[in-house]
């Protein structure tokens, strides 16, 4: 063989390794088990309505809300900084006043080298929305 077509073979077969390499949505429904969770003092309710606001803040793109199911999904488009991110989160309710927050962020692809919104962050950003909310404050529609 030629070293064009070598070079073509090689090219090709990357390719074809880098996007089977690309995470789903569901790749990240599926991966619930594997997310970060946490416990907050605030109503099922309170807390799926802080997790979409987290997620705007952090620059999601639409989300996609599976209420009945107790989770909602989406997306972070590439940046200056970070490649793509796709992440989930669930919302259950422990009680009345309580609400477990499960987040999975996953990179878009897998020799990306970091994701948009590490787990670590999102939950930072849901505890200080938590502390807005216990000062009687409305959820701002951008980032505090």
């Amino acid at each position: 063989m030629t070293k064009k077509v070598l070079l073509i073979l090689g090219s090709l077969t990357l390719f074809a390794w880098m996007m089977g390499c690309i995470t789903s949505m569901n790749d990240v429904v599926r991966a619930k088990n594997d997310g970060t969770a946490k416990v907050y003092p605030v109503s099922s309710d309170q807390a799926w309505e802080i997790s979409k606001a987290v997620f705007r803040w952090e620059g999601a793109d639409a989300i996609e809300e599976h209420k009945a199911e107790g989770y909602m999904v989406t997306s972070i488009s590439m940046n200056w900084v970070y490649a793509a991110g796709i992440m989930a989160a669930w919302v259950e309710p422990v009680d009345k006043d309580s609400t477990r927050v499960i987040v999975v962020t996953k990179r878009k692809r897998a020799t990306d080298f970091a994701t948009t919104l590490p787990e670590s962050t999102f939950h930072d950003r849901f505890a200080q929305a938590v502390d807005i909310i216990k000062a009687g404050k409305p959820l701002p529609v951008r980032s505090p």
